[in-house]
């Protein structure tokens, strides 16, 4: 599954801004690579990652293969999650998030990549991502300077 051009991130964009609409969830973190995707989540009281993620993933598969005019799986795998663990944890994955693009070399910066999180919150667009709390602008600035 490549997410190769823009146009292919902003679906996948689309399809989250409208999840959200449907589902209570927070996104607070996330990053769109070109062949797969992180998300940093904190669903909604009595609300399922999985269904959240199942929709996600369904309706974009969906739209990308009636785009494409093609049939069948477009995401090699199940999606992977696990709880945070800690202040610790919750720092490590979310700035592992931001330093994605910077370790493909994809971009020089975090802040150049306009399908991460970080881009989004030094924008002010709020569409997909919640804003910042204040453990994440203590700890990583650059979500809070718009």
């Amino acid at each position: 599954m490549l997410l190769l051009p823009e146009e292919e991130k902003k679906l996948i964009l689309t399809v989250i801004e409208r999840a959200k609409k449907r589902y209570r969830f927070q996104v607070i973190n996330f990053c769109i690579m070109n062949n797969h995707l992180h998300l940093l989540i904190k669903p909604g009281d009595n609300e399922s990652l999985s269904r959240i993620m199942q929709w996600i993933l369904s309706v974009f598969a969906m739209t990308w293969n009636r785009k494409h005019n093609l049939r069948g799986h477009v995401w090699g795998e199940r999606f992977y999650s696990r709880i945070i663990e800690g202040i610790a944890d919750f720092l490590r994955v979310f700035i592992y998030i931001d330093d994605n693009p910077v370790n493909a070399q994809l971009v020089d910066f975090s802040w150049e990549w306009k399908f991460g999180g970080l881009w989004h919150h030094k924008h002010s667009i709020k569409t997909i991502t919640d804003p910042p709390d204040v453990l994440v602008i203590q700890y990583c600035p650059e979500h809070g300077q718009a």
